[in-house]
């Protein structure tokens, strides 16, 4: 399917874990992965679409001097896998938690071929200063 659209607030639980709507919850039956992402939100992959951004982190290595090397092996020793339970909750490691700058509640959004899961003050100011040029257009 891919395709996540959408946007939902769940809170971590007291053990640090999070419960994935059930709208995206068929994508990761088989479990998915957790890694840093741009602008201090953390990013929720597939298995085939962490695989994917792998191969872009692994090429960026190679042909991308010292920069691409330095992002590739951040991005790598900062990710982990992930496994749900039967509720659909999932623990997120401490250090991507810190990343995210994630407590308390945590806004689950839709990014087409990923989830992101951000600090809702953090998407305040990111994000929803986005709409004005949505609105102007870019195309």
């Amino acid at each position: 399917m891919l395709g996540f659209v959408g946007q939902f607030q769940h809170s971590l639980d007291a053990k640090g874990r999070l419960i994935l709507p059930a709208k995206f919850r068929a994508e990761f039956e088989r479990g998915g992965h957790l890694s840093p992402n741009t602008e201090g939100c953390v990013a929720l992959w597939t298995p085939g679409e962490f695989a994917r951004k792998t191969e872009d982190f692994l090429s960026e290595s190679r042909h991308g001097g010292a920069l691409g090397r330095r992002q590739a092996r951040y991005w790598a020793a900062n990710s982990s896998d992930v496994d749900f339970d039967k509720q659909g909750r999932f623990a997120l490691p401490a250090a991507i938690r810190e990343y995210g700058r994630l407590v308390g509640d945590v806004l689950i959004v839709g990014m087409l071929d990923h989830v992101e899961l951000w600090n809702p003050a953090v998407y305040a100011q990111e994000v929803n200063s986005a709409e004005e040029m949505f609105k102007q257009g870019s195309n």
